[in-house]
């Protein structure tokens, strides 16, 4: 079914363009990232692979094919990755369903999350997040003549956001269910369906999530010792508590660059999931301040590139794509300074990864695309979040 909304063309605004923005905070980002990774990663790079870069060269191979894929993705018009999103959607899936399956997962640290051979390993769940941000939007596209209904919106939405969260939560990546949440939740909200719903589904989902987490004794465990990690120091809080030493040695300036103490053994994961860490241990508030700063300039342009969209789809898919990368953000530093319970994601941009280094920048490179075409006049009310009534 057609777009309802029609398409109209991009012209300029005053000041520097939503795209080049994006491009130069995603660019300090991914900086940012390879610097804390060569800092964060040689103790264990030694250990595992007897040379302390190899950690680093890998997270640069991995961002250079990243940035060649957002490149490329900036350049086709992202109207036209709509015509292929069942495909994608039904293939993804799919690929959840084989990492499952012994003879095909790969297991690391008693999770199955990955499928392939030696260094060539894709996450399947981290394709997930795109391929459900592309389905929630061209749902909310579609169907924008009955934004109201339930049964047309939510339902669809529900029944593709259950399955794969089970999914992942099989493997075991509780982390990855709760950012698919936000990014179908979220870009619900902001397409317009009625408030009282979602917050009902959403309260479902959250007594869901509590239930999961305590039923398995390794969950149980991660969210006592978030709600006081220093009763347990030595056992499931050791890794809280270390990162916590760590920011809390950072004071305002930080160690200097090199000179942080956690990472030589101290800190699990120093290099992945806790290297916010080792930013405030090595870089001080300052630079833990300037690093939240630039996941805030990458929502508020992110969600300007949605206002700007030239049709709602893009609007959308945008909003989708920055609720993305931003909620997995908050998880993730949320955890390392103890006021959420620790899910194992990592910081967008900056820990070190492969699939979900390479898949964000490529859903960046689709949002570069959607802002590259920002019209003059903010689009029509029905493509964004407007004023609902419930029955």
């Amino acid at each position: 079914m057609a777009d309802p909304t029609p398409s109209r063309p991009a012209a300029r605004r005053p000041g520097l363009p939503t795209a080049t923005c994006i491009l130069v905070v995603m660019a300090l980002l991914c900086v940012t990232g390879l610097v804390m990774v060569g800092s964060a990663s040689p103790v264990i790079s030694l250990q595992e692979y007897g040379s302390a870069w190899t950690i680093l060269i890998r997270q640069s191979m991995w961002m250079g094919l990243g940035l060649i894929a957002m490149g490329a993705f900036s350049r086709i018009d992202y109207r036209k990755w709509r015509r292929f999103q069942p495909v994608f959607l039904v293939v993804t899936l799919g690929l959840l369903v084989v990492v499952l399956v012994p003879a095909f997962g790969v297991t690391v640290g008693g999770s199955a999350r990955w499928i392939g051979f030696g260094q060539l390993q894709i996450q399947p769940s981290e394709l997930m997040k795109l391929a459900l941000a592309f389905f929630v939007a061209d749902v909310l596209t579609r169907r924008v003549d009955r934004i109201g209904d339930s049964r047309a919106t939510l339902a669809p939405v529900l029944i593709i956001l259950g399955i794969s969260s089970i999914l992942v939560l099989l493997q075991p990546d509780m982390g990855t269910a709760l950012v698919l949440c936000c990014i179908a939740f979220g870009t619900l909200f902001m397409g317009g369906v009625p408030i009282g719903p979602i917050l009902k589904v959403v309260g479902v989902f959250l007594v869901l999530a509590v239930v999961v987490g305590l039923a398995d004794p390794y969950r149980r465990d991660r969210i006592l010792s978030f709600l006081n990690p220093g009763a347990n120091r030595a056992g499931s809080g050791y890794q809280v508590w270390q990162s916590l030493i760590g920011l809390g040695s950072g004071h305002v300036f930080g160690l200097g660059l090199g000179g942080g103490r956690q990472k030589w053994g101290l800190l699990p994961n120093a290099h992945t999931d806790f290297i916010f860490s080792v930013i405030g241990e090595e870089l001080g508030l300052v630079g833990a301040v300037i690093v939240l700063g630039l996941f805030f300039l990458l929502a508020w342009y992110g969600f300007r590139a949605a206002m700007r969209a030239p049709d709602r789809f893009g609007s959308l898919l945008a909003v989708a794509v920055t609720v993305w990368i931003v909620s997995q953000a908050v998880i993730n530093i949320g955890a390392v300074i103890g006021v959420l319970p620790v899910t194992g994601i990592p910081l967008p941009f900056i820990s070190f990864g492969g699939t979900s280094l390479v898949v964000t920048l490529s859903a960046v490179g689709i949002l570069l695309n959607i802002a590259s075409k920002e019209r003059s006049t903010a689009p029509p009310a029905r493509a964004v979040r407007q004023p609902t009534t419930t029955a």
